[in-house]
């Protein structure tokens, strides 16, 4: 029998973000909490039978607790405020193939560090998916009652709540990179994205250079506008 104590907002996030083989590390990282703090909870999951640590790593035991507590997480975030940390969360629970794109790029990449166009009462977040996935996408987010759109950026008074989602389809598959938990475009694309539009992102390129060692001119010298 499930306790009442597990039946917990952060429990929840650690069984739905939880793909098969990975790490306490991982998924510490995938839900932004102390690695601590998320060995002690994979523990109790765990001796309730709703986790198994494997020699190869974390895994889902029980389904069904799963389903429930999605649809617990669900009836949360539709009756509150999603926050800004949760929204790099909540696409870990779909279980579908995703990389930060675009402003979150810039922002992964940078560690947080950067950010533009963005605030608390409009914060869309921008996600490269397959083409395959766009109606299953679509409808997880309705799960959890957060509006999508597909490849543009709508006006602010065209969503309900900050936190939205905008939907890059691919037909050529997604190149994924792991950056503290995340899943984001590869660091040269996320600076070739950057490099279109360099006046706006030029304190995530200084960032970027300072932190991986990266010669952006050198590296991207044909992208470079002219004088």
């Amino acid at each position: 029998m499930v306790t009442v104590e597990l039946m917990n907002s952060t429990a929840a996030k650690i069984v739905l973000v939880t793909q098969r083989g990975d790490s306490i590390n991982r998924i510490s990282n995938k839900v932004g909490t102390s690695y601590s703090w998320v060995y002690d909870w994979i523990d109790r999951l765990d001796d309730g039978n709703i986790i198994s640590k494997t020699d190869s790593g974390i895994q889902v035991a029980d389904y069904e607790m799963r389903r429930r507590y999605e649809e617990m997480m669900g009836t949360l975030y539709s009756r509150d405020e999603v926050s800004q940390d949760d929204a790099y969360v909540i696409p870990h629970f779909a279980g579908m193939e995703y990389a930060y794109t675009e402003i979150d790029a810039a922002y992964i990449w940078t560690d947080g560090g950067y950010q533009i166009a963005r605030s608390h009462n409009d914060y869309p977040v921008f996600i490269q998916i397959h083409e395959r996935d766009i109606d299953r996408w679509i409808e997880f987010f309705e799960r959890f009652g957060i509006d999508t759109t597909v490849g543009e950026r709508p006006d602010a008074d065209d969503v309900d709540g900050s936190v939205h989602y905008v939907l890059f389809p691919q037909t050529d598959g997604i190149d994924v990179e792991w950056n503290d938990g995340n899943p984001v475009i590869p660091l040269d694309d996320a600076v070739e994205q950057m490099m279109q539009t360099r006046a706006a992102y030029e304190p995530a390129l200084e960032i970027i250079a300072n932190e991986y060692d990266v010669d952006i001119d050198a590296n991207h010298h044909d992208q470079l506008p002219a004088d």
